[in-house]
Formats: structure tokens, C-alpha cells, sequence
């Protein structure tokens, strides 16, 4: 397999993998510890983890299923949506925005209906959006340094007997080897903003869905359906090369800002701790 011996990895990549790793788990962690040090009367772990398990069943549980028949299987509907630039980025936008969106509303409606709080509902999006650094996107920046500590080595046999890369797999694990080769303290950088984005994002979302529940508002599912698509629409237009990297993160910061203004504002409407429990709509 010759087309991994031209592959040349720095140390430069090592390292900022390394770092990358390190703030991916960080940022979950200080918005935790950050958000309970302040409202530790007003909070329960419980609500944590059910943000982290309620993105889990909704985004790579239930939505992955839809993604395996309409995106990989080999059918009259998958070659459609992925042979259709437009069909593919609605597509996309809508599945992440319903999914999401709708396993925040159904668990902050039906199962956390104890120790309701806007704190809570913080809380929550901090878990949904720290499962998705844990178990999304860890495991990727893990397997890039795994690659390039041992690509950067210079014994590219024992690189690919080590990755267990074959003449079979050796296509689909190029372009993790490649990715690793070009990561750089840019993309580092590019990716850790981009996380803290999308911490704020979950959060400002949840606190959207959560006084939509509590206020008896029936239009806040529907608006942070909206938002969620809207958000993710740059990163599906990236996806098939109709624009640039940088034009992703400009989007993202903007839509970010929009939904956590919006947030602001309706936490600041919601009454204090203590009384939301009240406030429910049944």
C-alpha cells in the first residue's frame, strides 16, 4: 500500500491532537462544574444525565436508524437524497432539527417532571451537548492522534498492521490517515470554538423547548426546530463541497448568538427556581 508511504505526519499534528483531546474533555467538565458551583441548591445530576442519554437514544439511536435506510442502504430513496444536493441537505437539517429537538421535548415534558427549574434545564443542555464531545467526537480525534503517533514513526508496515489496516480497508482508513496528516493548531482552534459553540447551542435550545413546556407556548418546539436547522444547514452545504470551512464557523457563531439571545430572554421571563414547578400546562 504505497499511498500511505507518502504520507508524511509531524509533530506539529501530534501535538495539536493531543491538546484538541484534552480541551474536548475539558469543556464539558467546566461547564458542569461551572453551572453547579453556581446553582448547586437549584440543580440535580439527574437532569444531566438525562441530557446526555436523551441526545444518545434521540440523535445515534432513533435517527441514525432513519440515516442507515436513507443515506447507506442501497435503495430508490437513499440514491435519490444522496444523488440531490437539495434533497440531501434538507434532509439533513430536518432529521438533526426533529430528532433532536423532539427527544428534548418528550423527556423535559413526560420523564423530568421532578425538581423542574430553569437551572435544570441548563443543566440538561449541558449533558446533551457533553455526550456529543464524549461520544461523537472524542473517538475521532483519539483515532486521528492513534494514527499519527503511529504514522509519524516511519514504519508504515507496522502503522497498518498496528490499525489493522488491510488491502480491503486500506481506502476507507486514507482519508482518517490524511485527516490526521493535515490537522494543524488552525484546526484545533477551528474545532474547540466550534464545541464551545455548540455547547451554548444546546443549551440555548433546551431552554427554548423547557419554557415552551413550562409557559404552555406551543410555538417554542416548533422555533427551536427551526434553529436547529438553520444551524445546521452551512455544515450540510460543507459536506458537499458548496462551501468553505470558515464560512461554517461564521454561520455557527452567528446562528449561536441568535439562539442564545433568544434564550436569554426566555429564561429571564421563566419565575424563580421554586415556583416553576407550578408553571406547567398540562
Amino acid at each position: 500500500m504505497s499511498t500511505f508511504e507518502n504520507i508524511v505526519i509531524g509533530k506539529s499534528s501530534i501535538t495539536s491532537l493531543i491538546i484538541t483531546v484534552i480541551l474536548m474533555i475539558a469543556i464539558p467538565v467546566c461547564f458542569f462544574i461551572c453551572w453547579r458551583r453556581k446553582h448547586k441548591e437549584q440543580t440535580k445530576v439527574s437532569w444531566l444525565i438525562a441530557g446526555a442519554v436523551g441526545f444518545l437514544v434521540s440523535a445515534r439511536v432513533l435517527e441514525l436508524g432513519v440515516h442507515y435506510f436513507c443515506i447507506v442502504a442501497d435503495n430508490p430513496i437513499s440514491r435519490f437524497i444522496t444523488g440531490n444536493t437539495a434533497a440531501f441537505v434538507l434532509y439533513g437539517i430536518a432529521m438533526a432539527g426533529v430528532f433532536e429537538e423532539c427527544g428534548r421535548y418528550v423527556i423535559l415534558k413526560y420523564v423530568m417532571k421532578k425538581n423542574r427549574s430553569r437551572e435544570n434545564a441548563v443543566l440538561y443542555g449541558i449533558g446533551h451537548g457533553g455526550i456529543e464531545i464524549l461520544a461523537v467526537l472524542l473517538p475521532t480525534m483519539i483515532t486521528y492522534l492513534a494514527v499519527a503517533v503511529l504514522f509519524s514513526q516511519g514504519d508504515t508496515e507496522n502503522a497498518l498492521r498496528a490499525l489493522n489496516i488491510t488491502e480491503e480497508t486500506a481506502a476507507a482508513a486514507l482519508s482518517s490517515v490524511r485527516a490526521a496528516a493535515i490537522f494543524d493548531y488552525t484546526m484545533m482552534a477551528m474545532n474547540v470554538i466550534e464545541r464551545v459553540l455548540a455547547m451554548f447551542l444546546h443549551i440555548g435550545l433546551t431552554v427554548i423547548v423547557y419554557y415552551g413546556i413550562v409557559s404552555g407556548k406551543k410555538t417554542c418546539l416548533p422555533l427551536a426546530i427551526l434553529l436547529h436547522m438553520l444551524m445546521d444547514t452551512f455544515p450540510a452545504l460543507y459536506q458537499r463541497g458548496l462551501v468553505p470551512l470558515w464560512g461554517v464557523e461564521v454561520w455557527a457563531t452567528v446562528c449561536t448568538v441568535v439562539v442564545v439571545s433568544i434564550a436569554v430572554k426566555l429564561y429571564g421571563k421563566m419565575k424563580e427556581s421554586s415556583q416553576t414547578g407550578q408553571q406547567e400546562n398540562v
